[in-house]
């Protein structure tokens, strides 16, 4: 099959076949006398793996290590487990990060009065360089949040 082919059959877009050849993710493909290239059900195979591995997040890196373990009959499975651990690992360090800044906007958000007014703490926090860092919102009066001090 071309390469158009085997990207509808495996899921991935024929750009994407190309740039896992070009970086050595994927072996290169057999190419006919035309010079195209042709793929096998075997290469589907292996492209819908690659797929797969990338749906769950995995870095390139890793896909290379997985690939080379899956396609080793006589592979130590304790080294699939360490990728997955150490992706799982990396999951969860950038979830916690993420909720950490959905927490920060969230309470920004909360702060700013969305009115006619210029003064927003969304915007002096990305000013000062530092969103991941909730202002301290003092309200004077009972009025407005007003201006936090830059650092």
């Amino acid at each position: 099959m071309n390469i158009s082919q085997a990207a509808k059959a495996s899921g991935i877009s024929a750009e994407m076949i190309r740039h896992y050849e070009a970086i050595g993710l994927l072996p290169r493909a057999v190419r006919g006398q035309s010079g195209y290239r042709n793929f096998r059900d075997m290469d589907v195979h292996l492209l819908t793996f690659v797929r797969r591995a990338r749906d769950a997040g995995f870095p390139t890196a890793a896909i290379k290590s997985l690939l080379s373990l899956w396609q080793d009959p006589r592979r130590p499975a304790r080294e699939v487990r360490r990728l997955a651990q150490d992706h799982l690992r990396e999951l969860e360090t950038r979830m916690a990060e993420l909720r950490a800044i959905a927490g920060t906007l969230s309470h920004l958000i909360e702060h700013c009065h969305g009115d006619e007014r210029p003064d927003c703490p969304i915007l002096e926090a990305l000013e000062r360089g530092d969103p991941g860092e909730a202002p301290k919102i003092r309200k004077a009066r009972g009025a407005m949040p007003q201006r936090v001090a830059r650092r």
